[in-house]
C-alpha cells in the first residue's frame, strides 16, 4: 500500500501502543468483572475489527490511514486479551503444572510464528490478501465457541464489584509495595531489551548474508521458532536438574552469546545454529519469568499485575528493537549485535541478585482468619473513610525488633489496598504501641478481609509473639464523620 517508512513504524506504532496506553485499565476490568464473559468480549473484539478489515479490503477502498485505524483498533483487542487470559491460566491448570501450560502456549506461540507465514503467503497467493484477515475472526470466533461451552466455577461474595479507578489506584499501589514484583519486572525488561536485538535486526542480518534473500529471513525466523518449540519441549528436563533462578540466569547468558555468535557469523550455516540456541534459550528465559510473575500475583490483583508484566515486556521489546535499530543505523549491524550482547552480560551481572524463587516465595493461599467486625452505628457502605486501629503491649526491651517486623506490616496493609499507614508508640506509657491504618470505606475495609492470604496469617502470629498483654491485641474500628466548616 505504501513504502514510506514512516507509515510503516507507524503501523508497527499502533499495534503496541494500545498495550501501554490501555494495559493497566484493561487488568482492572479483568480483575472486577467475570473473566470469562470479559474474554468472550475481547475475542468478539477482535473478530469484529478482522472482519471490517477484510470487507474494507475487499471492496478496494483500504487506505493506509484506514489500515492505521484498524491495526489500533485490533491492538486494543490484544492489549485487552492478554491480562484476562494470563489470569485465566492458573484458574485451568494446578500451580505444579503451570510451569508446563506456559510452555505449551509458548509451543503454541512459536509454532505459529513458523506456520503463519506460510499460510498467509499460501492465502495471499490463492484468494488475496484480505482472506487473511477473515481467517483471523474465524479463529477468533471459534475461540469465544469454546469459551461459551467452559462451565467455569463462579466466585461467590456478599461484596460489589470493584470500582474501576479505585482498582487502577489499588493495582499501582501493590506494584509500589512489592518489591519482589518490582524485581521480576526489571528482570523481564532488562532480558527483553536486549535479547530483542537478534529479532529486530535479523531481516538486515539475512540480507548481508552471501546469498542472502526474503527466502533467507524466512528461514531464519523459522529456525529460531523450532529453537523456541525445542525448548518447550526440553524444558522439564532442564527443570528437573535447575531452578527458575538458574534457568533464567544460564538462559539469558547462553542467548547473549547466540546474539554475539550472530554478530560474528560469516555464512548462513553458522547462523542457523546460533538461532537455532538463542530461540531455545529465549523461551526457557521468558518461561521461567513468567511463571515467577503468575505465582508472585494473589488471585485479586492477578489481571492487574499480569498487564504490568505485559507492558514491561513490550517495552523492553519495543524499545530494545528502536534502540538497537537506532545503534545500527549510526554504525553498523554487527556493532549493534555485538553491543548487545556486551550489554546483555553486563546487566545480567547487575541483576543477578534479583531472585526468581524468592519472589514466589510466600503463601497465597486465601485464609479468612480475621473475624467480621461488629456495626453499633450506621455506615453508608462507599462513603465515610475507616480507620482501623490495633493496639500492642510489647516488651521495651523487644521494642526495636517490633519496629522492623511493623515495616513488613506496612507494606502488606498498603499492599492489600490501605490509603495510609502508620506507627505510635505511647510516649507516657513504655511498650504500649499503636498501628493504624485507613482504608477508603467500609466496604473497601471488607475487601481487606477477602484477600487475606496464608502469609498475612503468619505475619499476624508474627506480631502477636511480641504481645504481652494479658488479653489479645485491642482491635478498634473507627467511622469517620463529616463536620461542616465554617
Amino acid at each position: 500500500m505504501s513504502d514510506e517508512p514512516l507509515l510503516v513504524a507507524l503501523v508497527q506504532a499502533a499495534s503496541t501502543l494500545p498495550v501501554f496506553l490501555l494495559g493497566l485499565a484493561s487488568g482492572a476490568l479483568a480483575d472486577i468483572v467475570d473473566r470469562r464473559r470479559y474474554f468472550i468480549f475481547t475475542q468478539v473484539w477482535v473478530a469484529s475489527v478482522a472482519t471490517l478489515l477484510c470487507v474494507i479490503a475487499l471492496s478496494g477502498s483500504l487506505t493506509p490511514m484506514t489500515l492505521l485505524l484498524l491495526t489500533f483498533l485490533n491492538g486494543i483487542g490484544l492489549a485487552m486479551r492478554w491480562p484476562v487470559f494470563a489470569a485465566l491460566v492458573p484458574e485451568l491448570v494446578p500451580r505444579l503444572e503451570l510451569g508446563k501450560a506456559l510452555a505449551l502456549n509458548g509451543v503454541a506461540m512459536n509454532g505459529a510464528r513458523v506456520i503463519g507465514p506460510i499460510i498467509a503467503g499460501a492465502i495471499i497467493a490463492t484468494a488475496g490478501g484480505a482472506w487473511v484477515f477473515m481467517l483471523n475472526a474465524v479463529l477468533s470466533v471459534l475461540v469465544a465457541l469454546v469459551l461459551l461451552r467452559w462451565n467455569r466455577p463462579s466466585k461467590v461474595s456478599a461484596l460489589p464489584a470493584e470500582r474501576f479507578f479505585g482498582a487502577m489506584r489499588v493495582g499501582l499501589q501493590y506494584f509500589r509495595q512489592s518489591p519482589e514484583f518490582q524485581g521480576l519486572l526489571l528482570r523481564s525488561t532488562s532480558f527483553f531489551l536486549f535479547s530483542v536485538a537478534s529479532i529486530a535486526l535479523l531481516p538486515l542480518v539475512a540480507k548481508q548474508l552471501p546469498g542472502g534473500n526474503a527466502g533467507t529471513y524466512t528461514l531464519l525466523l523459522a529456525t529460531m521458532g523450532g529453537g523456541a518449540i525445542l525448548g518447550a519441549l526440553l524444558l522439564p528436563r532442564v527443570r528437573a536438574l535447575l531452578n527458575r533462578d538458574q534457568v533464567a540466569q544460564y538462559g539469558a547468558l547462553i542467548n547473549a552469546l547466540t546474539t554475539l555468535c550472530l554478530a560474528l557469523a560469516p555464512n548462513l550455516w553458522l547462523a542457523l545454529p546460533a538461532l537455532l540456541v538463542a530461540g531455545l534459550t529465549w523461551l526457557a528465559t521468558a518461561n521461567s519469568i513468567s511463571i515467577s510473575v503468575q505465582l508472585s500475583l494473589p488471585d485479586w490483583v492477578r489481571a492487574r499485575g499480569m498487564s504490568m508484566y505485559q507492558m514491561a515486556m513490550m517495552g523492553g521489546t519495543a524499545g530494545g528493537a528502536a534502540l538497537w535499530g537506532q545503534v545500527a543505523s549510526l554504525t553498523d549491524i554487527r556493532t549493534s549485535l555485538i553491543v548487545a550482547a556486551l550489554s546483555a552480560m553486563l546487566v545480567l551481572l547487575l541483576v543477578r541478585r534479583i531472585s526468581l524463587e524468592s519472589a514466589v516465595a510466600r503463601d497465597l493461599t486465601p485464609d479468612l482468619y480475621w473475624k467480621m467486625p461488629e456495626l453499633s452505628v450506621p455506615v453508608e457502605p462507599h462513603r465515610e473513610p475507616v480507620m482501623v486501629q490495633i493496639e500492642y503491649r510489647i516488651d521495651p526491651a523487644r521494642a526495636d525488633d517490633f519496629v522492623i517486623l511493623m515495616q513488613e506490616s506496612r507494606r502488606n496493609r498498603l499492599r492489600n489496598g490501605a490509603l495510609s499507614w502508620e506507627l505510635f508508640q505511647d510516649a507516657a506509657i513504655p511498650g504500649r504501641f499503636v498501628e493504624y491504618f485507613v482504608d477508603g470505606s467500609w466496604v473497601e475495609h471488607l475487601r481487606q478481609h477477602e484477600r487475606i492470604t496464608a502469609h498475612d496469617k503468619a505475619l499476624w502470629k508474627r506480631k502477636r509473639s511480641f504481645h504481652i498483654g494479658d488479653t489479645p491485641p485491642v482491635i478498634s474500628h473507627f467511622i469517620a464523620r463529616r463536620v461542616k466548616r465554617g
